[in-house]
């Protein structure tokens, strides 16, 4: 059973996409999205993404990280779907539904509004999420924010220079995090300029986080550190515009882009 793919990246952050709205596949498990993940000896992605039908959207969308994980959201998979769509949808995820306009050569998002109690990120018991009362050596007072899924998001003056392949995975598995965490490190560039390294829950070092960057926008924009609502986030693979509207709503933009197109067996990852 040969299985159509599309190979897709939003910055750099990249996907394999399987449409099943239309031909269902078999289940989906932890094991068949690691195999398709791994850059040795599977197709090769940060995330695999999964298209079905919805009965509450036009589509349903789910996630798989690189470990095979399923998780909530994805805001560069969300633009490079956009893309592959073609047209105006909302999409049901995980982490609650979502709107997408294709624009160009990538998408606008609406991403919803942010939640930031401390039962809603979720932590492990209660604390301010606006400059938790913690550190990891150098990393202290992060905040947290759950954008569909939860980032924790510290601002530092030499963001280069911290250790992130390091401190990435201990934070991310801390027990504070009962779920885990995405742990986003950020450096205030000017009044609407960030810049931004991701540890991604369950991926590792990615080169773009669409979910990060609008988690860290919120964050930046609740501390004060910037100014206006519409942040220009830059990653290493690139930027995306943020802006936290006035009505509380999320919306991302930027770029996505199809790489190449296949198929696999699917015994192959079964």
């Amino acid at each position: 059973m040969r299985i159509p793919f599309t190979k897709m990246h939003g910055l750099g952050n990249d996907f394999v996409v399987l449409d099943a709205r239309i031909d269902a596949l078999p289940p989906i498990g932890p094991a068949t999205a690691a195999g398709i993940s791994d850059r040795r000896t599977g197709i090769g992605c940060d995330q695999l993404i999964l298209l079905q039908p919805s009965d509450v959207a036009d589509f349903r969308m789910r996630i798989f990280n690189a470990d095979g994980g399923e998780v909530e959201a994805c805001g560069n998979a969300s633009r490079a779907v956009a893309l592959l769509h073609g047209s105006k949808a909302s999409v049901e995820t995980a982490g609650g539904t979502i709107a997408m306009e294709p624009m160009g050569n990538g998408a606008r998002i609406d991403m919803g509004t942010p939640r930031f109690g401390w039962d809603e990120i979720p932590l492990a018991y209660a604390m301010d999420t606006l400059a938790m009362p913690v550190a990891w050596e150098n990393l202290e007072n992060p905040c947290a924010i759950n954008v569909g899924n939860p980032h924790a998001i510290f601002f530092v003056e030499d963001g280069p220079s911290v250790p992130l392949e390091r401190l990435g995975p201990e934070i991310e598995c801390d027990a504070l995090f009962p779920e885990r965490i995405n742990v986003n490190v950020a450096q205030v560039t000017g009044p609407a300029s960030i810049d931004l390294r991701v540890w991604e829950r369950g991926s590792g070092l990615t080169r773009a986080c669409g979910t990060g960057a609008c988690a860290t926008a919120v964050a930046a924009i609740r501390r004060g550190v910037v100014s206006g609502r519409r942040i220009a986030v830059t990653l290493p693979g690139g930027t995306l515009d943020i802006e936290w509207t006035e009505a509380g709503r999320i919306m991302m933009t930027g770029p996505a882009t199809t790489s190449f197109i296949g198929s696999f067996e699917w015994t192959d990852y079964a």
